[in-house]
């Protein structure tokens, strides 16, 4: 079942106003978003920003999301996030089965109206496709890291999916070569998987499909 906790108001503050500032709050430290190295994601004022306010900003490459009020950017994706995530769209469409769909970024999950994301790669079932989002949960997120550990991918996404009722998240992280796969208990994510470099991860969800970390950054 969907729940509706909220995540947003643990991410920080700036001034209120719909373009994104040059600087803003992340966990409680101010961050430039000139300094790609230190963050790869920015956030700005809690219960402020709407799903509708994403129509406003500039198509500028980044990538503009809303949780509960919260709005995070991410900035333009370096070449070897690109590679990993081709590379795992090709590996995913090869299996997939009729009744699903693979998609990468951008493409907007709603799944409720003060929450808008955009995984870098999803499967979903084909019906639950919208004209321009998806509400239903998702059978498949996943999100690659970029150059350093995000507290977005690896904790507010992870509750979001989790809430959100989608059956596996997927973390890669591209650096380290190393895939970690979440899948619902219940109601709860438990890690079914860590599988680094050559390793083969031989999934089940949401449908069988041979993933090896190594090949993903070639």
């Amino acid at each position: 079942m969907t729940k509706a906790g909220h995540l947003g108001a643990t991410w920080g503050r700036s001034p209120k106003r719909h373009q994104p500032p040059a600087r803003s709050r992340h966990a409680g430290r101010v961050i430039d978003k000139e300094a790609p190295a230190m963050v790869d994601v920015e956030t700005h004022e809690p219960g402020h920003y709407t799903v509708a306010d994403l129509e406003t900003f500039p198509d500028d490459g980044k990538r503009y999301e809303v949780v509960d009020g919260t709005l995070l950017v991410t900035p333009a994706p370096l070449p070897v996030h690109q590679t990993a995530v081709v590379e795992l769209a090709v590996a995913l469409r090869e299996r997939c089965p009729e009744d699903q769909k693979v998609f990468i970024a951008p493409m907007d999950y709603q799944p409720t109206p003060t929450r808008s994301v955009q995984p870098d790669l999803l499967v979903c079932r084909r019906q639950d496709v919208g004209y321009k989002k998806i509400e239903k949960p998702l059978l498949l997120a996943v999100e690659v890291l970029s150059q350093s550990p995000s507290l977005a991918d690896r904790i507010l996404k992870r509750h979001l999916y989790e809430q959100a009722g989608v059956t596996s998240y997927w973390i890669f992280d591209p650096g380290n070569e190393e895939l970690t796969v979440l899948e619902l208990d219940g109601d709860m994510y438990v890690e079914r998987a860590v599988v680094t470099g050559k390793n083969a991860f031989e999934a089940e969800l949401p449908f069988p499909v041979r993933i090896v970390p190594a090949d993903l950054v070639i």
